[in-house]
């Protein structure tokens, strides 16, 4: 009863996808808010190239996620979603809260990786709570508000930056205290969600066949040994990584290169990055958000791809004047609304059993984020040793693999419950047993 009192009620439907997408405005945040001060805690603390590169390694953008998602997809799937989101955010509370006091180094890397570990914690299970509970024909418009969360966040993030420029660090200090606040919101609401009823039912089934006895394989040994899931993860690691390695390191760094690259001061690169999720945040919403269930989800995945290679060939070979920075902007900002993050968040639900869905999407998000962690350690000595150019060249060979793979392997399931998913996949005997 008491607990009730503490707890919103009836969030349901798309209360609940918005009460969980809102995580995704926090986590996405907590990244913006490092990258748009990054440079002011440096020249504050009086870290060295390879700090930067730790900073970003550890954090909710790389290491410290990848960490989270492996500890959280498990946990998802064994005790239920509900569980997860009802306490991560306490995690996250407690590192955005370090940062925003850090007066020294260790204290901005310890909380730097407590945000990380509750970032990767959350996005497994978000996702898939969405997923789960969305109707068949809408489930595209409900994994695509988590998207739009991620992209509002970085928005509203880069936006306040500028805002409070003038205060310098004290600014970036209140940008992670409005993040802990809003994180203090999410969880009061977060708390009246229900458990997802296909988990229930996959857990009651599993209860089942363990009190007659019956044994099944461990999750991480059918993953690799059944078919539809080594397609699965060839798709996923795939499209994600590949996209990620360049948008990843591009999300914690793109200040740095327009202030060391292009010469811009911080107030600049932070209102032209929050320009650039502007747009995301238009395509997620009128494009993935209103045609990820109507129209081919591979033709919207392909046209997405072609503007990110655009934007970075536009990036890297052209110099770096305010035309170049704007068309980047826009074609950068709008292929990501349409991008491999969202078809990513959509897919990964869509093509695993409920039994290790979440477990399936912590492990990939943990080979993701560290892939992201050793190229954010490279990314500001290569460009310090051999130059942007070469850099961008690179993330240009990566767009284009991931770009690749998406349009020859991207599944058809528009339209189908999670359920004739699974059982087109897998067959009905394999799932029923």
């Amino acid at each position: 009863m008491g607990k009730q009192r503490f707890a919103a009620k009836n969030v349901t439907g798309w209360k609940a996808t918005i009460a969980i997408a809102m995580a995704n405005y926090i986590e996405a945040g907590s990244i913006i808010a490092a990258a748009s001060s990054l440079t002011l805690w440096q020249a504050y603390l009086g870290f060295d190239s390879l700090g930067v590169g730790l900073l970003s390694a550890l954090s909710a953008n790389a290491l410290g996620a990848a960490i989270g998602a492996l500890i959280g997809g498990p946990l998802t799937d064994k005790y239920g979603r509900k569980i997860i989101f009802s306490y991560d955010l306490l995690v996250y509370m407690i590192g955005v809260a370090l940062i925003a006091a850090s007066v020294n180094f260790p204290m901005l890397l310890i909380g730097t990786i407590f945000t990380g570990i509750a970032v990767g914690a959350g996005v497994p299970v978000s996702w898939t709570y969405i997923a789960e509970e969305s109707p068949k024909k809408k489930r595209a418009a409900h994994v695509g508000a988590a998207q739009l969360a991620w992209s509002i966040g970085p928005m509203i993030t880069f936006a306040l930056a500028v805002l409070v420029a003038p205060l310098e660090l004290l600014g970036s200090r209140l940008i992670f205290i409005h993040l802990f606040i809003v994180a203090g919101v999410a969880l009061y609401i977060r708390r009246g969600l229900p458990e997802s009823k296909i988990w229930e039912e996959q857990k009651a089934k599993d209860d089942a066949d363990k009190a007659k006895g019956i044994v099944k394989k461990g999750t991480l040994k059918e993953l690799f040994t059944l078919k539809p899931n080594r397609e699965a993860l060839f798709l996923l690691l795939g499209i994600y990584l590949f996209w990620n390695l360049t948008a990843g390191a591009m999300g914690y760094f793109m200040p740095y290169i327009y202030e060391n690259v292009g010469g811009l001061s911080n107030m600049q690169a932070n209102l032209l990055q929050s320009f650039l999720w502007m747009f995301t945040v238009l395509t997620t919403f009128f494009i993935f958000m209103k045609l990820g269930d109507k129209m081919s989800r591979k033709t919207l995945f392909t046209i997405g791809a072609l503007m990110g290679v655009a934007a970075w060939i536009i990036l890297t070979f052209m110099p770096m004047t305010w035309p170049t920075l704007i068309a980047f902007v826009i074609l950068w900002g709008s292929a990501a609304g349409i991008g491999a993050q969202a078809f990513y968040a959509l897919w990964t639900s869509e093509l695993f059993p409920t039994r290790y869905r979440a477990t399936a999407q912590g492990f990939m998000y943990f080979i993701v984020r560290t892939g992201i962690a050793l190229w954010s350690v490279a990314l500001p000595v290569i460009m310090d040793t051999l130059g942007f150019v070469v850099a961008g060249i690179v993330m240009i060979i990566f767009l284009v693999i991931h770009l690749v793979i998406g349009v020859v392997l991207a599944p058809d399931t528009r339209g189908k419950t999670l359920t004739e998913i699974e059982e087109e996949r897998y067959g009905k005997e394999r799932i029923a047993n």
